[in-house]
Order: structure tokens, then sequence, then C-alpha cells
């Protein structure tokens, strides 16, 4: 369950274990976090003015991410919801990107919908609230820049794509258990998706594939081909982004337009890969 996975920046040489794995693998970590959704958090100590990095687990909500305060249950707010209420500005690390964002405190209404949005997917989150006695903080953290972990080109496109192919392998999961219509959540992690892959793909088609072809014309053949694949699954995300916009979206409907997604994407992704990688990382050097 992933409210099971909230970390407690108490358990010391835990987290750091997961930190070190986390950043080693580029975001993936294993045994009883096989499948999470992890991010790594670094707050500014309130009093000591220290940096200290938490694993959390977190939601997708468009161009923001979403993390609770839940501290496993703990009657008391962790160090960390603490130390952003005093310094909102923290560093978000992604296996991908690090990255620096503003982490903004829901209230009210957002705040309960957001909430209940989450322990609709993971009863997990209500046993917390019921435990802890309070009201479990909900926290938006919103990306103001950042930079790729990886250094040459070539590896951070493996890097990004490997995040979508995780990501998507995530839904497809997700889907299989779900009902047979889609909790709200749910839904919000399939639209995320589509957006993060949209954009990735325009900002391909607008800048690398025009910088590539002039500076190697040699691959004006691959690049045909992946902008022609972008537009194919352009159609897919469309077919997906509509089936999602409908009321009370069948998760059998939403499963075949996902199927039919990840096996377009993954045969892109391979070929984008194996023609550009070795270019881009010599680009690099």
């Amino acid at each position: 369950m992933l409210g099971a996975i909230a970390l407690s920046e108490e358990t010391v040489d835990f987290n750091q274990s997961v930190i070190e794995e986390f950043r080693a693998n580029r975001g993936r970590v294993g045994g009883m976090f096989e499948g999470a959704r992890l991010l790594l958090l670094t707050t500014t100590g309130a009093r000591s003015g220290e940096r200290r990095t938490v694993p959390l687990a977190y939601h997708p909500d468009g161009e923001r991410t979403v993390v609770v305060a839940s501290a496993g249950g703990a009657p008391g707010h962790p160090a960390w919801f603490h130390n952003l209420r005093a310094n909102p500005r923290v560093t978000v690390e992604n296996g991908v990107f690090t990255m620096e964002a503003d982490a903004v405190v829901l209230e009210g209404a957002e705040r309960d919908e957001l909430f209940a949005r989450i322990a609709e997917t993971d009863p997990a989150w209500n046993e917390y609230a019921a435990q802890a006695g309070r009201t479990i903080p909900v926290v938006a953290l919103v990306p103001v820049g950042g930079e790729p972990v990886e250094k040459r080109m070539g590896d951070g496109l493996v890097a990004v794509h490997d995040a979508f192919r995780r990501e998507l392998a995530l839904i497809r999961t997700e889907i299989a258990g779900a009902g047979p219509a889609l909790g709200a959540q749910l839904r919000v992690n399939c639209l995320t998706v589509c957006q993060g892959l949209g954009f990735h793909h325009t900002m391909e088609d607008s800048g690398l594939f025009p910088s590539l072809a002039e500076s190697h014309p040699e691959l004006a053949g691959v690049i045909a081909r992946l902008s022609e694949e972008h537009k194919r699954v352009e159609a897919l995300l469309e077919e997906l982004r509509a089936r999602l916009d409908g009321t009370a979206p069948g998760s059998a409907e939403v499963r075949t337009e996902v199927d039919r997604l990840i096996t377009e994407l993954e045969a892109h992704l391979d070929y984008e890969e194996e023609q550009l990688v070795p270019v881009l990382n010599a680009m690099a050097d």
C-alpha cells in the first residue's frame, strides 16, 4: 500500500539506504518499495538550517506533485513538514531531474479533496489519519527549475524514457486492480502521464530533432520516422484522454487504450534510443 511507505525521517539509517539506492538506480528502489512512486525531498531545517533529505511517497497531479505528511500515523507532523513551512523552497529528486520547487501547504476544500482522492486509491491514508488523531497535511510541490541527473544527453534521454516506461507499467497494474470504474486519482495519474509524454515529444519535435537534422544530415530518415511515430502516439494519447474525460470511464476500456499506447510507445522508445543515444552521447563527449 502506498500509505505504508510514507517514511519517517527518524528512521535515519533505513532512509539513507533507500536514498542511496534511489540515486544509484535513477529512482528505482527494490524490496518492499518495488514499484512504488517515490521521490527524494530535501528541506532546510527550521531551527538548524541544515539540509535534510527524506524519501517520500508521492502522487501525480498534473504539473505539480503531491506528498502527504502522515508520519506513519504518528500524532505529530514530521520534521520535514515543519521545515518546509519555515522554508518553502525545497529540492525534489525524481530519478531523472533534480528540481527546485515551492512547497504549498494545501488548505480547506482543496486539501480535503486531494486527501480523499488519494485515500480512495489507498485506504491506508485514512488509517493513518485515524491513528494520528490530527488533520494530516497535504503538500503540493510546484517545480520552479531544475537540471537532469545524467550529464550526457543520450543517457538523459534513456532516463526520461525509463521514467515513462515505469509510470505506464504502474498505471497498467493500477488499472488491473481497479473496479469497474476508475477512481479519481487513477484518472489523474493517466492524464498526467499523457501530458508528460505530449510535452516530451513536442520538445523533441521543436528542438532536438531540428538540431540533429542540421548537425547530422545522415539521420534524416531516422528523424522522419520518429516524427511520424510521434503523430501516431499523439493520436493514441488523444483517444485515451477522451476516454478519461468521459463520465465514470470503465477500467476495461481504459486498460485497452493504455495497452495500445504502451505497445506503440515501447517500440518507438526502443528505436529512438538505438538510433540517437550513441550520437547524443558522442556530441556530449
